[in-house]
């Protein structure tokens, strides 16, 4: 995050007060601590990337007034307060373990053996009150701890790895690296394999879209704009089996 001078438009509406890393500036107060960044003059080069709460890049610490409590939140989706003091944390680190996917089983002990810190585990759900996806975090932890690996992978499924849990968890945890040691596991032993997607594969080697692709390739942007506008789109509450009129490309 670099500061550089901006162009800062006029705005009607009330400036407050904020710290960003320690300096002074007036901010409009309807925006969040992102845009809050970039109207101050910051250039955001780390920590930002989707800008809708969905990729986790923007954690960020701040304190309010006559408040003694370290906040956590995404900047992109937390709203500036007057005095806020605000600290931009683009990554948390935390152990991670190094492992090949296709080597490891996924036995019940893994996460103890993998991240042993996970059995100082408190149980003070502060990971849980830190999440800005709204995730239960301790009881992912809890079910990792159980050795529960389906459980454990279907909780922490939303985990966007912003790294506040992190941040916060006295135990010292590195609950986002657990969480996906659960969802790999998960997803390369224990859950139903889908067996349309190997029949895909075999029709993509079988070359079966080349010509279609080739076609979409050589069209004009016009013709590609009919295309797209003309296309069967599939209803919105329809089937599992539903399949549009023409099939020849399915």
């Amino acid at each position: 995050m670099h500061e550089i001078q901006t162009f800062k438009p006029k705005v009607d509406e009330p400036l407050v007060p904020i710290f960003i890393m320690g300096k002074r500036y007036m901010i409009p107060a309807s925006l969040t601590i992102q845009k809050a960044l970039e109207y101050a003059g910051y250039q955001l080069v780390r920590g930002v990337g989707c800008r809708g709460g969905i990729c986790g890049a923007c954690s960020t610490v701040y304190r309010v007034p006559a408040n003694h409590t370290i906040k956590v939140g995404l900047a992109c989706q937390t709203v500036v307060e007057r005095d806020m003091r605000i600290a931009v944390l683009p990554f948390f680190p935390a152990n991670r373990k190094i492992y090949n996917i296709r080597e490891v089983l996924p036995e019940p002990d893994i996460f103890a053996r993998f991240y042993p810190e996970i059995m100082r585990c408190m149980g003070c759900n502060t990971c849980t009150k830190s999440c800005p996806m709204d995730i239960n975090t301790m009881e992912y932890i809890s079910a990792a701890i159980r050795g529960d690996i389906e459980k454990a992978a279907e909780l922490s499924f939303d985990c966007v790895m912003c790294g506040l849990c992190t941040a916060r968890c006295p135990g010292e945890l590195g609950q986002y690296n657990i969480g996906i040691l659960a969802r790999r596991m998960y997803g390369r032993y224990l859950a139903p394999k889908a067996s349309h997607v190997h029949e895909m594969v075999g029709r993509m080697a079988d070359r079966r879209y080349e010509e279609g692709l080739k076609r979409l390739m050589s069209a004009s942007i016009d013709e590609l704009k009919t295309i797209y506008t003309k296309r069967e789109m599939e209803p919105e509450m329809s089937k599992d089996d539903w399949k549009p009129g023409n099939s020849e490309y399915l």
